[in-house]
């Protein structure tokens, strides 16, 4: 048989990506510096939970090496730091296809994310799976020695770069199964070969880690053969919650989340019954970096467990896309250990777990609404708009949802989004039928929309709502409380004067107005109407009932997406000067700048941009340097 260690070694060329992360990493990623360890232990603990599971088929895999750990040690005279583990292991293709090239989107994504103050902010890191590459901050050359479980004691691969482009690849002899990562370290970075230091950083970054982390025992101060463990080491789900305090639970959401902040909140809890299965779930207090850019498609944070035994991130499984943000562990005890993906997707007891999880995070964020009140307007800042996507995603809690939403309105100051729709419905007039929303492209636009001024004439409250995602919500959620909502800027209201007699009497007097504006504007507008709506503006746009927003249609088209022509209804006040003047003009060009200047107004208050702007700018130079009619 050949020996491995005759085998020449071999210099590739990094994947450009990875080029560019290890640039990043080396030169901009400084403000938490000690991640580095964390994203080390983190890696080895997944391949000793890779190794525990593949072993539930093939237990000759941990044959003479049963106990799984993660080892840590030092040479401060070869100035080395080693993280060494006994898990599952790669070969020569994994190592090629995990560290020199880019197998994951995540890391393009990581870059993309990277601009700006966010280059200073390492926990990006670990949330974009590149923590491998955090080595590169601390130290100068990195060396990694892997064999797989089930590979030959001679089949073993020594990766090892200096982080400039390339790296080295050779074939050694590995006796013992799992992976090691030595890392020479930088000449400032002395810090990382002192025990105290250490070990502090174990206790803060990687204490419930569920595999003993192991490093050697001091004697006058100097390490020695023997090894402790300096870590609990159990999976802290499965203790108690009267054994367990904040620090414990914050402790182990930064461990699995990557995050350098707290969790906003969690809930602990374990069902018996007709299965068993244990439930470990956080609301963290900021966005996860990977919440848009991973978005719906790409979804983690929230661990499988059967047993104790790790088997998956499966958070399409477990948690619907607008529950996304969620981190934590779910461990079951019925559910089959030998599950697959494809099993999962059909797994009867699986979807009671996936229906738990809803409620108890549903349960928590009430609780939070309730109880802690400013904490639930930070939630509302961070997750607010993703919460939205289940009115339309999860009809079964429609109203459960919709009861945690906070809009603001025009009984609200500012723009603090505080006005929930049970709110609204306590303030409700009592001759008042519908709830009364708008949206707008901002809570400026919105507060200062001509649509609210009968409404605010009559002391009716509108809530207005400014998220993107709003105008598509709307069509999901039609009614609360028995009460229908209603878009003050669709459709007809309700608005008319009381006296019948004296509505028609005006609605005469302005019939050959509406005429002229109608011949004047031609295609532009699908109607021309004498307006309830409006009090002090001269006109307005008015969309049919399930029509989408003028402002979402421009933000549409700007994406590149083709939408039929839908010309919007124009509502005038013939009680404003200018429509007196409109119809008082005998000029028919001046009338036509008049005409169009009007609609042009209604656009610009709506959000849109007019289909001509510089002759929109022109026609109102003129318009305002010509001496006003008599």
């Amino acid at each position: 048989m050949t020996t491995a260690t005759a085998a020449a070694p071999e210099t590739r060329a990094f994947e450009a990506e990875v080029s560019q992360v290890l640039h990043l990493v080396t030169h901009s990623l400084y403000s938490h510096k000690e991640i580095f360890l964390r994203e080390l232990i983190s890696n080895a603990s997944d391949a000793c939970d890779k190794l525990r599971y593949e072993a539930l088929s093939k237990p000759e895999l941990t044959a003479g090496d049963a106990d799984l750990r993660i080892e840590i040690t030092f040479d401060k005279d070869a100035r080395t730091l080693t993280v060494r583990d006994n898990g599952i292991g790669m070969s020569r293709e994994e190592v090629i296809e995990n560290i020199g090239t880019i197998a994951r989107s995540g890391t393009r994504r990581f870059l993309d994310a990277l601009s700006g103050d966010a280059r200073k902010d390492t926990q990006l890191i670990g949330q974009f799976g590149v923590g491998f590459y955090s080595a590169f901050i601390v130290a100068d050359r990195v060396e990694l020695v892997t064999r797989r479980a089930d590979a030959e004691p001679d089949a073993g691969v020594r990766w090892t770069s200096g982080g400039s482009g390339e790296y080295t690849l050779e074939t050694v002899a590995a006796p013992a199964r799992g992976t090691a990562v030595t890392l020479h370290l930088k000449a400032d970075e002395d810090e990382f070969l002192e025990p105290w230091r250490l070990r502090e950083l174990i206790a803060r970054y990687s204490e419930h880690v569920a595999f003993p982390i192991r490093v050697p025992k001091l004697a006058e101060g100097k390490p020695t053969a023997e090894f402790e463990t300096i870590n609990d080491a159990s999976a802290l789900w499965a203790r108690p919650k009267s054994e367990l305090k904040d620090e414990d639970y914050q402790a182990f959401y930064r461990s699995i989340s990557h995050d350098f902040g707290d969790a906003l909140t969690w809930t602990h809890n374990r069902v018996e019954g007709s299965q068993s299965y244990t439930l470990l779930l956080y609301v963290p207090e900021k966005p996860p970096f990977d919440l848009t850019f991973s978005g719906r498609d790409e979804r983690k944070g929230l661990k499988l467990y059967i047993r104790r035994v790790f088997i998956m991130d499966a958070s399409e499984q477990l948690l619907p896309a607008y529950l996304r943000f969620v981190r934590g562990v779910v461990d079951s005890d019925d559910l089959p250990l030998n599950v697959s993906r494809e099993i999962l997707q059909e797994n009867r007891l699986l979807a009671q777990i996936r229906s738990a999880c809803v409620k108890r995070v549903l349960d928590q964020l009430e609780k939070l609404a309730k109880d802690e009140p400013e904490k639930f307007a930070t939630f509302q800042a961070s997750f607010g708009g993703v919460l939205k996507e289940g009115i339309a995603e999860d009809a079964g809690n429609r109203e459960r949802i919709a009861r945690l939403l906070r809009f603001a309105s025009t009984a609200s100051e500012g723009d603090a989004r505080t006005v929930s729709l049970d709110d609204y419905v306590g303030r409700m007039q009592a001759d008042q039928k519908a709830i009364y929303v708008l949206t707008a492209d901002s809570l400026a636009a919105a507060r200062g929309s001509p649509q609210l001024e009968a409404l605010k004439a009559r002391n009716l409250e509108v809530l207005l709502l400014t998220d993107r995602i709003d105008e598509w919500m709307l069509g999901y959620l039609r009614e609360y409380a028995g009460k229908p909502l209603r878009h003050v800027g669709k459709g007809e209201l309700d608005l008319a004067p009381a006296d019948a007699e004296a509505n028609k009497v005006a609605e005469a007097a302005a019939e050959p107005l509406l005429k002229r504006l109608k011949e004047l504007l031609g295609e532009r507008v699908r109607e021309v109407k004498l307006s309830h709506r409006l009090t002090e503006s001269p006109s307005c746009l008015v969309l049919e009932e399930h029509d989408m927003a003028l402002h979402v249609q421009r933000l549409l088209r700007e994406a590149g997406h083709a939408l039929p022509a839908q010309p919007p209804v124009l509502e005038v006040n013939p009680q404003h000067p200018l429509l007196k003047r409109i119809e008082g003009e005998t000029d028919a060009a001046r009338a036509g700048d008049l005409a169009l200047w009007l609609l042009e107004q209604a656009q610009v208050a709506a959000g849109v941009t007019p289909d001509d702007p510089a002759g929109f700018v022109r026609r109102m130079n003129r318009l305002l340097l010509e001496t006003p009619a008599a």
